[in-house]
């Protein structure tokens, strides 16, 4: 590869791949060359292009001499200088192939402007591509395949998503949703982040991730959805942060194992809710049937409930859970009942069927109503008569909530309140 083999002693070694041979040279064998000279081959080695040498060879070459690579099957009527390499190839090609590195499509910036489709830039798009959306009102649904695929708005007050004034087709479980973000039950989509926009008046899901991993939503508001503002099912290591989420029919924040299939929990590998304004929704966050999450630091009023941490009789139980830092104040709406649900009013955080969850240093204030569920932390259990087991709840203000600042005390073992800065419990003694 143009240099002087040289093991054992004799001779300098060529110069490494992509500097016109290969480096390492493993020994040399010299042969009868049809013409009566010697020949000498290339030890077979690994190529980072993915060619071998193609001989063995066991003596050095005398100094100075050409080393060339090529196939030894045809070599008679050959130019010395132009002899084949593997698979047909010749060594100038070789060469050629060695000296051009592998590359990757660079990642763009893809711009769109009002009255151009956001859609068309996301099918376009290649992994590690940004969309960033203009100001401007946009009538689309989004599906979202591509991995690490961000998009982002100008500004969140200025680009505005809303349902096409015409239904249009949508991916599989896409239907009425604004931002679709869907991987595969084998192959969960990967690095996806949507950040600086506004998703209103969707039919179901402002955004809804189905089989992602690592999705990130920052600084959107949904508002005015049918009934999630974002949500996440099968889905692990999310982070739903800073986001503005109000006025949505059910959560504002919902994280599943799945919406509508029963099983055990999901190990949501440390997904995070954190530092989101909810309010105006049924609830402000629901964690349903999973486990391994951290919801902090977000400021909860008034919704119809604060938060629900839902388990059931599913395996593995719905738990190992943090709910830390959050103001929950004056969730006193009504929600009139439904089929999955009694009416819900005045509840602040709600744990119902779920384990080894820990509610600390929370503020939770004025949560007032006469539902069953209503009051500052509420114990609940199941509806499929499954107690919560091992929780606790230490450190929190909890004042001014009613019936009670923690209520409900069902069967379940294990359960701790201390430390706490509130006045009336139900049964007594928990304050």
């Amino acid at each position: 590869g143009g240099g002087t083999a040289g093991p054992a002693g004799g001779g300098t070694a060529g110069p490494a791949v992509g500097a016109g041979g290969p480096a390492g040279w493993a020994g040399a064998r010299r042969g009868p060359d049809p013409g009566g000279e010697p020949e000498w081959r290339v030890a077979p080695q690994a190529h980072s292009f993915g060619l071998a040498a193609p001989a063995v060879l066991a003596n050095p070459p005398p100094p100075g001499k050409r080393v060339e690579l090529h196939d030894r099957k045809t070599l008679a009527g050959r130019s010395r200088h132009h002899r084949p390499g593997p698979a047909g190839r010749s060594t100038r090609a070789l060469r050629a192939a060695a000296a051009t590195p592998r590359t990757t499509p660079a990642r763009q910036t893809r711009t769109v402007a009002a009255g151009h489709s956001i859609q068309q830039a996301v099918d376009a798009a290649h992994p590690g591509d940004t969309i960033l959306v203009r100001a401007g009102t946009y009538r689309e649904n989004l599906t979202i395949t591509v991995p690490d695929l961000t998009l982002r708005g100008e500004s969140t007050d200025r680009v505005i998503l809303r349902p096409p004034a015409v239904k249009a087709a949508t991916a599989t479980g896409c239907a009425g949703t604004g931002i679709c973000v869907t991987g595969t039950a084998g192959s969960r989509l990967t690095g996806v982040h949507i950040a600086d926009l506004t998703v209103t008046g969707f039919a179901t899901y402002g955004i809804a991730a189905t089989e992602t991993d690592g999705m990130t939503v920052r600084a959107v508001h949904a508002e005015g959805n049918g009934q999630y503002g974002i949500g996440q099912q099968k889905s692990v290591r999310g982070r739903i942060v800073g986001n503005v989420a109000d006025d949505n029919g059910e959560a504002g924040v919902f994280l599943a194992n799945t919406v509508d299939e029963e099983g055990g929990a999901l190990d949501l590998q440390g997904a995070v809710v954190a530092g989101n304004t909810l309010s105006g929704n049924k609830t402000g966050v629901v964690l349903r049937r999973v486990r391994d999450a951290a919801v902090d630091g977000n400021t909860v009023t008034g919704n119809c409930a604060g938060m629900f941490i839902v388990g059931d009789e599913g395996v593995p139980r719905a738990g190992h859970l943090s709910v830390r830092g959050n103001s929950v104040t004056a969730n006193t709406r009504y929600c009139a009942a439904n089929t999955r649900l009694p009416f819900v009013q005045g509840a602040g955080i709600v744990l119902t069927g779920v384990e080894d969850t820990v509610v600390e240093r929370n503020t939770v204030t004025g949560n007032t109503g006469t539902s069953t569920m209503s009051g500052g932390v509420v114990f609940f259990h199941s509806f499929v008569g499954v107690p919560n087991t091992d929780n606790t709840v230490q450190g929190n203000v909890l004042l001014d909530n009613g019936p009670a600042d923690v209520t409900g005390w069902d069967a379940g073992t294990g359960n701790s309140v201390t430390g706490n800065a509130c006045r009336v419990s139900q049964p007594a003694g928990r304050c």
